[in-house]
């Protein structure tokens, strides 16, 4: 026997928000949304995909446009009540002014629950009225939204009113705004639409959780791939050792390698960026980023390493815990007969190089240029400050990502301000202990120390794992 997929029609009254509810829902940024009233004219299926299968299908309907003459006929019709909603669509099918109407019940017919939007910015009027009364009168199991488009506290009250009358489950919810959480609790509240459909929501509502913990861990993934790709970059330029080249042409090519790095970190940074978004599903709708906000800087800008990373006090912290870390290998290597001298000696070296780091201007020393007799090398990168760049850039892309709804369409709120001293990156509130990981990573990256790359890997995916968690997690 097949597994019954749950199905659910999205009705209400043309330009209410169907759509946007819908696409929000669906994580599907193709639903076709337009200020304009009636621009949805055929039902159409979006189903939702989680691991090569369908788990759930919402159904984009037309809006209601005569629901006061299809109210008198429901009231009048004297036939068996489980054939209503046939017996209407086929009296009215070949009405030109009721095809919409027959259109979008019919999937009703097909099985679908009901998903009644409403917009709450506004007060109730009769065809709202008319429009609760015939999916009372269908016996379907149904939910109101209320689709909070502007505020609407005024009218709030009444609107809850009149759905307590008609629905068995009532939700509020900004389909422009709704978060990870708000769109769970959405589906957690359909499982009180039909008792007979618990289970099989709780199933769906499971697989939803998991594949988004998938989806941070796959985030967490690209995170780290960025950081090994940027953080360990080497190139070598030979050297003609029998035609030596004097210091201006060593300038040009240290330029042009140096250059070459900027580029391909921008390019690097912009395609983990892409993968990121595909993974939350954002493929058709294609957002700009907000203008003067951090992520509309230059990698390399210096509002960017103003604003993001670590102040000077913590990456000296950073590096002198950091560096006693590396050091300690070699302290129980040698079962502590050296009194935990090379530790305090790696804390010290640490503390210092952190401090230049801090000192040096963004563009300079990021990846170490080395020059002799027979080749110019530039990479790995020597600035640890640069990993926290990346990081913080990336963490923020990630909450601009989650908490653009699919079913939004406006550009006009600029979300992340930097008009501030202090700096904004989560990455300058993490504790010490966990930049002692980012440090352990930094250094087995670049190859500053023999470490455990695996192991520090590892270490440094589960902090990111923490992290992402806990910012999908923020309302």
């Amino acid at each position: 026997m097949d597994k019954k997929i749950p199905a659910f029609a999205v009705l209400g009254h043309p330009n209410e928000g169907k759509s946007s509810v819908l696409s929000t829902l669906a994580e599907d940024d193709s639903v076709r949304i337009s200020p304009l009233p009636g621009e949805t004219r055929e039902c159409r299926r979006f189903p939702v995909i989680i691991d090569n299968e369908e788990v759930m299908t919402f159904i984009d309907t037309p809006g209601f446009q005569n629901p006061g003459a299809i109210l008198a006929w429901m009231r009048n019709y004297s036939g068996p009540r489980h054939e209503l909603l046939n017996s209407f669509i086929e009296s009215h099918r070949e009405i030109p002014d009721f095809q919409d109407d027959c259109c979008l019940l019919e999937p009703l017919v097909q099985g679908a629950l009901i998903i009644f939007v409403a917009d709450g910015s506004r007060p109730i009027r009769n065809t709202d009225r008319a429009e609760m009364e015939i999916l009372r009168l269908t016996g379907i199991p149904r939910m109101a939204v209320l689709n909070c488009k502007q505020e609407c506290q005024h009218f709030k009250e009444e609107w809850l009113s009149e759905f307590r009358q008609h629905f068995n489950a009532i939700r509020e919810f900004n389909a422009v705004k709704a978060t990870y959480a708000e769109r769970i609790a959405l589906l957690e509240s359909l499982k009180a639409v039909d008792q007979g459909m618990e289970p099989i929501l709780a199933e769906v509502i499971d697989a939803f959780k998991k594949d988004w913990q998938n989806r941070i861990h796959s985030t967490a993934d690209l995170m780290i791939q960025l950081l090994t790709d940027i953080l360990g970059y080497k190139k070598s330029v030979a050297l003609n050792r029998s035609n030596p080249m004097g210091s201006d042409r060593k300038s040009r090519i240290k330029k042009q390698i140096l250059d070459e790095f900027n580029n391909y970190s921008r390019k690097r940074e912009q395609e983990i960026h892409q993968d990121i978004k595909r993974l939350f599903k954002h493929r058709a709708f294609q957002y700009r980023l907000p203008e003067h906000g951090l992520l509309d800087q230059d990698l390399f800008s210096k509002e960017t390493w103003r604003l993001l990373g670590l102040s000077k006090k913590q990456l000296m912290v950073s590096g002198a815990v950091g560096g006693a870390a590396v050091a300690a290998a070699a302290d129980l290597a040698l079962g502590g007969a050296s009194l935990g001298f090379f530790s305090m000696l790696g804390g010290i070296a640490g503390a210092a190089t952190a401090y230049k780091s801090a000192e040096k201007a963004p563009r300079v020393r990021i990846p170490g240029i080395q020059i002799t007799t027979h080749e110019i090398t530039i990479g790995p990168v020597q600035n640890p400050q640069f990993m926290y760049i990346l990081m913080d850039r990336a963490l923020l892309y990630f909450r601009y990502l989650i908490n653009w709804a699919h079913g939004r369409r406006d550009y006009a709120t600029v979300d992340l301000k930097h008009d501030t001293e202090e700096k904004t990156g989560d990455t300058s509130r993490w504790t010490i202990e966990e930049r002692k990981i980012c440090h352990s990573f930094f250094t087995a990256v670049t190859g500053k120390e023999r470490m455990d790359l695996e192991e520090t890997r590892n270490r440094m995916h589960e902090l990111l794992t923490k992290k992402l968690t806990s910012i999908s997690e923020e309302r």
